[in-house]
Parts: structure tokens; sequence; C-alpha cells
């Protein structure tokens, strides 16, 4: 006999990718099938990630890129269900995440606005547990109409107007496949962030640059239990100090660093500047 079939949530699933082919398959493949809609942002693809999108149903829309903030926008704003699932190409959706998001519809949506989930990151070959890394709480369902992506240009957050559940389901993320990917993201989030200050009129203090970085690597590997992930941990402690340390000394470069003078003008050595 043919079973009932099991409705799908009036969720939209928005999505930004570009050349995201290694990892869209497994991301979508957690959310597709129980979801209404998918909703993915494209730009610039040399890879088959149009394609696979489509293969899981999902609309896609090209764009040119701008930054993740507004993209990630953009997306939001060709969502049509009532709720919007905001998820990054590199994450999944656990099987206990969707179970959780199937109990908040049953009863908890109607006295929320959106939820938010704990976000657990595999990295060199283990799931991060402790430090600054763990639980990371990240907001990432919300009523549409009542939130929208916010923070800098590379450090994109939801914002949400009205009351948010937490719940301790997982959302796995799949972010640095290398150390190299994870360094490499130091200089960009240090720009974002010394413009972001700046913006505020919040300008270099030494104490910033010589405590900050300490007090990041005690609280994540000491404080935070980050010791407790091994080398791992050691290892995410010590990059978040000197990714802070390198945020202020880009702060730093922003308001007192000079280009030096083009050779033949003034403050040019003389036999230089003689031509």
């Amino acid at each position: 006999m043919p079973t009932e079939r099991t409705p799908k949530l009036p969720i939209s699933v928005a999505m930004i990718a570009c050349n995201e082919a290694r990892n869209l398959a497994r991301s979508l493949g957690s959310v597709a099938g129980w979801v209404e809609e998918i909703v993915v942002v494209v730009n610039d693809c040399t890879d088959r990630t149009p394609e696979i999108a489509r293969e899981f149903g999902a609309r896609v829309e090209e764009f040119p890129w701008t930054c993740r903030r507004d993209q990630k926008n953009l997306a939001l704003a060709l969502a049509t269900q009532p709720w919007v699932l905001g998820l990054d190409a590199d994450e999944e959706v656990s099987v206990e995440m969707r179970s959780a998001i199937e109990e908040f519809f049953s009863g908890a949506k109607q006295r929320f606005d959106g939820a938010s989930f704990r976000r657990k990151t595999w990295f060199l070959n283990r799931w991060i547990t402790h430090g600054d890394w763990y639980p990371d709480y990240n907001l990432r369902l919300i009523r549409r109409g009542c939130g929208r992506w916010g923070g800098n240009r590379e450090h994109d957050k939801l914002i949400l107007e009205g009351r948010v559940k937490r719940i301790r389901a997982e959302l796995l993320h799949y972010s640095f496949p290398t150390v190299e990917d994870n360094v490499r993201k130091i200089p960009a989030f240090a720009a974002a962030f010394a413009e972001e200050r700046q913006g505020k009129g919040l300008g270099f203090q030494w104490k910033d640059l010589l405590l900050r970085p300490l007090w990041r690597f005690l609280r994540g590997y000491i404080f935070r239990l980050g010791f407790l992930d091994g080398f791992p941990g050691f290892y995410i402690a010590t990059v978040t100090a000197l990714a802070t340390f390198v945020r202020y000394a880009k702060l730093y470069e922003h308001e007192f660093g000079k280009q030096p003078p083009l050779s033949g003008t003034e403050g040019s050595p003389p036999s230089l500047a003689r031509g």
C-alpha cells in the first residue's frame, strides 16, 4: 500500500554559492525533500555548482558579486516561504537538527521569530567541541520579514527583530579543508574589521594590540577548554590570537600608515629627486 507523503515544512532555504561543487551535494542533500523551497544565488561559477543545485530542485539565480552580506540578503529577498533557513554551502543540517526544526514547527514557532543552533566544525580530521569554535550558536532560522543579514562585508550574521529560541541541535560545518584555507582568510577579515572600527570612530590603542591577542588565546585554550581538542585546539587558539593581533595591526595601518613618496617627489633622496 502506498505510504502517506510527509508534508514539507514551509521553509525557504536561502544560500549563496560560487564554485562549491565539492560541498553542495552534502549541503543540499541535507534539506532537499523536507523544505518547500531552495534558493541558491550564484556568481561567476566555473564548475558544476548551478547544475548540482538544480539537481536538488533549487531555484538558481545569478547576480554579480558584491560581498557575502549583500549576496545573502539577495538570496533572502528571493525566498517566498513564511520561514527562511540560511545555509552556507559548506554546512550540513544534521539529522538531530532536522528533528529539532520539525519539533519547533509543532508548537514553538507561534512564540518565537527565529531559532539558533550550535555549529560544530570539522577541522584537522576531527570535530572541534571546545574553545572559541564551539558551541558557536548561529541564528539561522527566521520568520520571513523579521530579519536580515548584517555585520561587515566579510563576517556576516543574521540580525532578527523578535524572539529567538536557542536549540542545542548541531549544524555541521566543513569550513577549512586545510590550514592554508584557514590562514588565508586572516587578511580579509582584518581589513573588514579595521574599516568597521574606523566607521564607528574607534581608533587604534596599544592596549588592544598587546592585551586582546593574549586574552583570546587564554579564553579559547584555557577557559573554554580548547586544550581538550588536542593539537587542533592549540592551533585554533594560537591562530585566533594571531588573527586578533593582525586585526589591530591593520587598524594601526589604516590610521597611521602612509605610502612612501614616489621617486622624484618631495621626500625622495636628493640624488633621485634631481634625476
